[in-house]
């Protein structure tokens, strides 16, 4: 079994606890590319078109594990199972040699992040190890355990951050050191974002990284709804397990700051004319026949004074700010920080979601969450839909935030760029 117990070494109670694995990763001879067999993360892919996509892109693609497609949810569990099983005996994926942890680097045009893959020992939000700032909706939780469950595999890493105290020792170091070395892959996905990922196996550096992460905390930047499904799982298992432990990519922000952006809603079952018609004068409404640029630039604008939303999806924007503070003091829960009651994702769904237009926000059949504006746009033109276009929450407020306990509402960010899926999963059993 691949996971470090107590008769390996002591575990960083306090702090981080990063510990090497025996990656599982697609053999570079068995495979068309290996861009060709990544995707972005599970809950990413804009679906049904991006999976179609990635479907045909390769007959190993990743997503054919992490969204598996059949008549039912049991079905679709065991058909991953059964690939993933499938690609293991026919060698199309490996299990690495040697445990290790793996340096991982990603590059989009300035952008330069590196970070450290591992399983970390996990821990509930109250320990003050790993701080979550939103909040999960429970059948998403519940589907990615019956997943994890059937294969037996965390098939995507978290992304986590920490602030390093911008020494260049550590773990800092030992990144940068590695980064020098030939990789053991390097890719460009279709996005042009390009791909490397080198093995740390040697035993002075991986000292080296525990004894430094051991001394922080982390945030949680993506991956709240598998965090969740990591704890449940743990708590089915008796300890000690592989079950302790989660594959997690940790990024130091203090040496790569991570680009925070917005989630966008799409509200399958409710025109924009409906929309608009039931806002009424409780704020502000501009109708922006502009290009979807300007229309975020003047949601920018508008944001940097109070709350502000862009709705599209009838060929035009039409953006709404200026709430109306009675209608906010009667919907907006009290008992919580200014920084949590002036969010915009609160005031959507306490205000807008839940009080205006009454749309339950865990529930796909009336409501969606996509990371990509152009693509939130044109799926509410093409079902008649609205789209609710955000503007991103700073870094230092969700960071705030969530040291005070405090979690944000479902879905309010989106930190990037995020970790391939595809390019190293870890296996529970052997």
């Amino acid at each position: 079994m691949n996971y470090a117990g107590p008769e390996e070494e002591t575990p960083a109670r306090n702090g981080l606890e990063l510990t090497p694995f025996q990656g599982l990763r697609y053999d570079h001879d068995r495979v068309g590319s290996l861009a060709a067999v990544t995707s972005p993360p599970y809950d990413v892919i804009v679906r049904p078109d991006g999976l179609l996509e990635l479907e045909s892109a390769d007959p190993y693609n990743i997503v054919r594990l992490i969204l598996p497609q059949d008549h039912s949810p049991a079905a679709r569990n065991q058909q991953a199972a059964d690939t993933l099983r499938r690609w293991r005996a026919e060698g199309i994926l490996t299990t690495d040699t040697e445990p290790g942890l793996y340096v991982y680097e990603q590059r989009d045009g300035d952008l330069l992040q590196r970070g450290v893959i591992g399983t970390l020992r996990l821990s509930e939000p109250a320990d003050g190890v790993v701080l979550p700032h939103e909040d999960v909706m429970p059948h998403i939780v519940a589907d990615r355990a019956d997943l994890m469950r059937a294969t037996s595999a965390n098939l995507e890493p978290l992304l986590l951050t920490y602030r390093g105290d911008a020494s260049g020792c550590g773990t800092a170091a030992v990144v940068e050191k590695t980064a020098t070395l030939p990789p053991l892959l390097a890719t460009t996905t279709e996005d042009g974002i390009s791909h490397r990922l080198w093995a740390v196996t040697d035993p002075a550096g991986l000292a080296e990284i525990r004894a430094d992460l051991g001394r922080h905390q982390a945030l949680i930047a993506d991956g709240h709804h598998r965090w969740a499904t990591y704890l449940r799982l743990r708590a089915e298992h008796a300890s000690p397990s592989p079950w302790d432990y989660g594959l997690v990519l940790l990024v130091d922000t203090a040496r790569y700051p991570l680009r925070v952006r917005a989630i966008h809603r799409l509200l399958h079952r409710l025109p924009v004319a409906e929309a608009l018609a039931a806002v009424g004068d409780t704020f502000r409404v501009r109708r922006l026949d502009v290009p979807l640029a300007e229309a975020l630039e003047s949601l920018a604008s508008a944001a940097a004074d109070g709350n502000a939303f862009l709705l599209a999806g009838d060929g035009a924007f039409h953006l709404i700010d200026r709430p109306s503070p009675d209608l906010l003091a009667r919907t907006i829960p009290a008992g919580h920080p200014e920084a949590w009651r002036t969010l915009d994702a609160t005031v959507l769904h306490a205000t807008l979601l839940d009080h205006v237009w009454g749309i339950p926000e865990d529930s796909p059949e009336h409501i969606a969450y996509i990371h990509d504006t152009v693509a939130t746009v044109e799926k509410a033109e093409q079902d008649g839909g609205t789209a609710v276009l955000m503007h991103p929450v700073r870094e230092e407020v969700v960071r705030d935030l969530a040291r005070q306990g405090v979690t944000m509402p479902r879905k309010s960010t989106s930190f990037g760029p995020k970790p391939a899926s595809g390019l190293v999963l870890r296996a529970l059993t052997s």
